[in-house]
């Protein structure tokens, strides 16, 4: 009686075969733009026309004191205009102080910013005194 019941289970799954493959399709969601939490409204439409007016960059919830091909950066640690507007850093590096560096190599920054090895230590892969 137990196989019956699992043959009559698995019937009806396999007789309704009334699926229609072309109403699977459902949209896409569409990717938004959105902006991050702490930059609001006003601040994003200010902060388009910073090379107008270059004091908007220095407001408290902007990301930074500097204006750089119309928009608002620190140019002391962003990787795209690091010291100075345009001065981008290569892939391996970041910017930090103002200067691009290699974090896997560099004694001062090793594995990231203001991360000093200490005297007679080395910085090898990121990691101060790692052999």
């Amino acid at each position: 009686m137990g196989i019956v019941v699992i043959a009559l289970s698995a019937t009806p799954s396999s007789t309704t075969d009334d699926h229609n493959p072309t109403d699977d399709h459902l949209p896409l969601p569409t990717k938004r733009k959105e902006m991050p939490a702490f930059v609001g409204r006003f601040l994003a439409q200010r902060a388009q026309s910073c090379d107008k007016s270059p004091r908007v960059c220095r407001a408290k919830a902007s990301p930074g004191p500097n204006c750089c091909n119309k928009r608002c950066v620190n140019v002391m640690n962003d990787k795209g205009n690091c010291g100075k507007c345009g001065n981008k850093c290569k892939y391996t590096e970041i910017c930090c102080r103002g200067k691009c560096v290699n974090p896997s190599k560099d004694e001062r920054h090793c594995g990231r910013c203001n991360n000093y090895c200490g005297r007679g230590n080395s910085c090898s892969y990121g990691l101060c005194s790692y052999a």
